[in-house]
């Protein structure tokens, strides 16, 4: 449980998925290598926690928040730098993909088990991620 909810992170309301993301935002500080690096570990965890805390046939409760960690960091992993507009980016882009799963977000959210718990937050992570990439490539600079 404390993996799943990020050391209880997922207990508070309202809007755990929001503070599941807004958690790891520091994590920006450290740099997109440590922002990738934290993604691996949290996601492998996650997957971990999401087995032995989660039947097969639960959805994925609010209270699990490693897959919001997860994903988020993959979308920071993506800053050149950690500047205050860069970090909002990143955190509205990521939660904007959770909140309205287009495909293939809500492809992923429909697999079954812990899979499902937490792929279709690796890819809102990955998707933002490459959103924000493309963006600061055609706008160099506008997230200094």
């Amino acid at each position: 449980m404390l993996v799943a909810t990020m050391g209880g992170v997922g207990r508070l309301r309202p809007g755990p998925g929001t503070w599941g993301s807004l958690v790891v935002l520091p994590l920006a500080l450290a740099g997109p290598g440590w922002c990738l690096g934290v993604a691996l570990v949290i996601a492998v965890a996650g997957y971990w926690a999401a087995g032995q805390v989660l039947n097969e046939s639960t959805e994925d409760p609010g209270w699990f928040v490693a897959d919001e960690g997860a994903g988020m960091l993959l979308v920071l992993a993506a800053l050149p730098a950690a500047t205050l507009p860069g970090v909002f980016l990143a955190f509205a882009l990521f939660r904007a993909l959770d909140i309205v799963k287009p495909w293939p977000i809500s492809w992923a959210d429909a697999q079954p088990g812990a899979m499902g718990v937490m792929l279709d937050d690796i890819v809102a992570g990955l998707i933002g991620a490459a959103g924000l990439l493309a963006f600061t490539r055609f706008y160099p600079g506008i997230l200094d």
